[in-house]
């Protein structure tokens, strides 16, 4: 059974917490907690059974403490990474990894040299529609892959209050992408290889605190296929992604509807049962520890899709500019 510590009880990682308690994992469980305001979860981590503190190397110097999931804001992951790395501690972080490729690597290398465990919180990667999707890539079912489409979008930008750290530019650079545009990217990166180059736009639209609402991009992939991707902060629920090929179409919509389409236009439609994709993603970072299975989202993905993420940015920060992606891996 691995021991592990939340760091960033709040929304988020509540949930990560929800998804391995009941019923309880026989792989792993969540023992303690840290908050930077300990006062605000000590109810929820009471309930949960955590041992509450605000002081992180603390908690790091727990020799019961065997792994560190993290859900924090996204320009503190680099640091704690290492930091559990330092400490002998492996490592779940919360997507995205970190908002820039040098920080990235330097990350990674961190759990490289300690010999520790590094995964990725990119739950989407566990959705058998999207695992379904793979496999007929891979085999040649769509053919040729001329372009991808995709679309995650959500209304949590019209409840967001001033103070609130995701509300935030330096946090959440080009709105949507960093808590939601990014999973569109890391399947793009899964499905059709290396992004070369990236265009995007963002804007503030209608909403008052410091985030974007509106943001679209345009990518180039190394060998040569092209994709969409959209992301909004204050519309309605959307999730799709769409493979376009010189064999035919395949569209996964809402995580669980897969449609496939052959060259001659015929569909055919499945539907999944639910998944808690959270426990999967998780229970496999326990797998990963215990060495009875590799990680299904390889570090090298992870640290290209920030990259991507970073050309992202400097895109739309500089009007929507055509960008190159560093394209190095660990």
């Amino acid at each position: 059974m691995l021991n592990v510590v939340i760091v960033g009880p709040g929304r988020w990682g509540q949930r990560l917490v929800d998804a391995v308690f009941a019923p309880a994992s026989a792989k792993l469980r969540f023992t303690h907690a840290v908050a930077r305001t300990p006062a605000k979860v000590r109810e929820y981590c009471s309930a949960r059974g955590l041992l509450l503190s605000d002081d992180f190397a603390r908690v790091l110097a727990d020799s019961e403490v065997g792994a560190v999931v993290l859900a924090t804001p996204h320009s503190q992951h680099a640091d704690q990474v290492a930091a559990a790395a330092k400490a002998g501690k492996h490592v779940f972080v919360e997507k995205p990894f970190t908002l820039d490729a040098a920080s990235a690597h330097a990350a990674a290398r961190a759990c490289s040299d300690a010999g520790v465990i590094l995964a990725l919180g990119h739950n989407r990667r566990f959705l058998p529609a999207l695992a379904e999707m793979k496999r007929i890539v891979a085999a040649g079912g769509v053919g040729e892959i001329l372009h991808l489409e995709g679309n995650f979008s959500g209304n949590f930008g019209l409840g967001y209050r001033p103070g609130v750290w995701r509300a935030n530019a330096a946090e959440s650079p080009a709105g949507g992408m960093t808590a939601m545009g990014i999973h569109i990217i890391d399947a793009f990166i899964h499905l059709a290889g290396p992004i070369a180059a990236i265009r995007c736009e963002s804007q503030r639209k209608v909403l008052e605190v410091d985030l974007d609402d509106t943001t679209s991009a345009f990518a180039r992939f190394a060998n040569g296929a092209t994709g969409c991707i959209t992301t909004l902060t204050a519309t309605g629920r959307m999730v799709r992604l769409q493979v376009f090929g010189t064999g035919g179409w395949l569209h996964l919509l809402d995580q669980r509807n897969l449609e496939v389409c052959d060259i001659d236009g015929k569909v055919r439609r499945v539907e999944y049962p639910p998944l808690d994709i959270e426990r999967a993603e998780l229970e496999a970072f326990a797998d990963a520890v215990a060495g009875s299975a590799i990680y299904p989202v390889a570090v090298a993905d992870a640290i290209h899709g920030v990259a991507v993420l970073e050309a992202a940015i400097r895109s739309a920060r500089g009007g929507g500019e055509r960008v190159a992606v560093d394209t190095r891996t660990v």
